[in-house]
């Protein structure tokens, strides 16, 4: 797919001028820089640890999208997609410009799509050599050849610590990331939060591609010896990239994928892992990996030693590393696979309710994904002292410039093209809600996924959830029976029923605004009330 550009080969937009450009340098150089100017530190495995400053993760409320010809109509404008006008947006661009006039910058020429025919050409541009070091880990390298005759598509214009004033400048506070669809331009400023630079380009291919009948995926992916495709959709901290990164089966990518008519693509050149509370006997490959050329942020260190402490969230529960695709060991490069097979919907049910794993019907299938449900729990946010249900429609709300059914739809079409299993596994609690219950273990996680793809459960020994309505296994080897059914390990039936039903509540009142309109029979798959059961 080619789109237009309106960048071309200019190396800098018109009026941004610096006074020193550094184009494309390698990591190990972006990383010299980086300490130089005191903003890093090298860890005992060779890689380099930053801190983001005040923000150690994305801020939604600050996302805008410019309002326009292009994007009036096609957009779901609402709590997700906020406008912003386009004279707003060119006054920002010119306040940045100004900013950084004379300044140092760092340009990286990447693509994004690993998909030839969808790719497209970014270029990011930054005054921060870190976030440079973040775009060339996580986006896909051009060739020598590419980068002689790199004509860039989208840029992304960041300055971490360049900040809005809301009074005069349309935003919300003094951060913001702006997306200009029609111009293919994102303006990122006031944080230095890196993993905003690729979720903005996350959001561009996920109004671009649908379009075009490619569905676009929060999700992991990886194929096993036999060929055999899974995709993984989740939250964050559901295990999205912990449960693909397995040893025995190739990593096509670990967050954002497209759906074609030829099969699956990463959108991505790199994985940007969670590693808080990261060992190496669970998540060896990712421990692996973090080497010379990975680059972390905000963790903390074992004493006044540079051995990171990753149990220690003093600073941020989402520490995070970036690094290339080609630190893991069994990476698929390119990251191209066939149409998956088994598709994970993962999430972390803090209330001990859903079951490990259960098999999921095509209308239940779709319910699901528009409701992209998991759980957070006390202390991961300022305000939460008890698990909070959250729903996050297609596993990926902030980031869908389109209504949810679109990404539904297209969902819907390719799994029955593709006779394909859909799974909801849950990676949370067992034996009662968090604080009394214990979490599921990664080891029978995998198992269970594992019998799940390879087709070892069968459905003739699959009882019906009576609230969700989904298929479960009664028995599976090398996981204990108990826990298959969760009403089972929890000592207070009646308590657990009473839970059941408040999060069957939870998942209609949810669903509600998305029923007007729609032609898709979202409901068919929606669990049912306890006292409905009993009528």
């Amino acid at each position: 797919m080619k789109y237009q550009s309106h960048l071309g080969s200019t190396l800098l937009p018109a009026g941004i001028r610096a006074g020193e450009v550094k184009h494309n340098l390698g990591v190990d150089a972006l990383v010299q820089d980086t300490l130089a100017a005191g903003q890093g530190v090298i860890t005992d495995s060779g890689a380099l640890a930053v801190n983001t400053g005040k923000f150690t993760g994305r801020t939604p409320e600050d996302k805008y999208l410019v309002k326009d010809a292009l994007t009036a109509e096609t957009v779901w404008w609402g709590e997700v997609n906020k406008p912003m006008e386009e004279d707003t947006f060119y006054k920002l661009l010119a306040k940045m410009a100004d900013y950084c006039l004379g300044a140092k910058l760092y340009v990286q020429d990447v693509f994004a799509c690993a998909d030839p025919e969808r790719r497209i050409a970014v270029r990011v541009i930054t005054n921060s050599a870190f976030h440079a070091h973040f775009a060339a880990n996580m986006f896909i390298a051009p060739t020598e050849e590419e980068k002689a005759g790199f004509r860039a598509e989208y840029t992304v214009f960041c300055l971490p610590d360049f900040l809005a004033d809301p009074a005069t400048d349309g935003t919300r506070s003094p951060n913001f990331v702006s997306l200009n669809l029609s111009k293919h331009m994102i303006l990122i400023g006031g944080t230095g939060y890196t993993g905003e630079i690729k979720k903005s380009i996350f959001s561009v291919l996920n109004f671009i591609l649908p379009r075009v009948g490619v569905l676009s995926m929060h999700c992991s992916a990886n194929v096993d010896a036999k060929g055999k495709t899974t995709v993984f959709f989740g939250l964050s901290g559901t295990g999205k990239t912990t449960l693909s990164a397995d040893g025995s089966k190739k990593l096509v990518g670990d967050d954002e994928h497209g759906w074609s008519d030829k099969g699956i693509f990463n959108f991505e050149g790199g994985c940007y892992a969670k590693v808080i509370n990261l060992s190496k006997e669970n998540e060896p490959m990712i421990w692996n990996a973090i080497k010379p050329g990975a680059l972390l942020e905000n963790i903390c260190f074992v004493g006044d030693s540079n051995v990171p402490d990753y149990r220690n969230d003093s600073i941020s529960a989402n520490t995070r590393v970036s690094y290339d695709l080609s630190h893991i060991e069994n990476a698929l490069i390119p990251s191209v696979a066939g149409s998956p097979s088994n598709i994970i919907f993962l999430t972390a049910d803090a209330w001990g309710i859903l079951p490990p794993i259960s098999l999921l019907s095509p209308e239940q299938a779709m319910f699901h994904f528009v409701s992209g449900y998991t759980a957070k729990i006390a202390g991961t946010e300022a305000g939460i002292t008890e698990p909070k249900s959250v729903f996050s429609a297609c596993f990926g709300a902030p980031f869908l410039p389109l209504h949810p059914l679109t990404y539904a739809k297209l969902l819907g079409e390719k799994m029955k093209t593709h006779d394909t299993k859909v799974w909801l596994v849950n990676t949370g609690w067992t034996g009662g809600a968090y604080g009394e219950g214990k979490r599921i273990s990664i080891p029978y996680t995998r198992v269970l996924i594992d019998a799940a793809i390879g087709g070892t459960i069968a459905e003739n020994s699959m009882r019906t959830d009576p609230v969700f309505r989904f298929l479960v296994p009664t028995e599976v080897a090398g996981v204990p029976s108990e826990i298959l059914n969760p009403r089972n390990t929890w000592t207070d039936k009646e308590a657990y029923d009473k839970r059941a039903n408040s999060l069957a509540s939870a998942f209609l009142a949810n669903i509600e605004k998305y029923k007007a309109g729609s032609n898709l029979n979202i409901m068919a798959g929606a669990p049912v009330l306890i006292e409905e059961i009993f009528a």
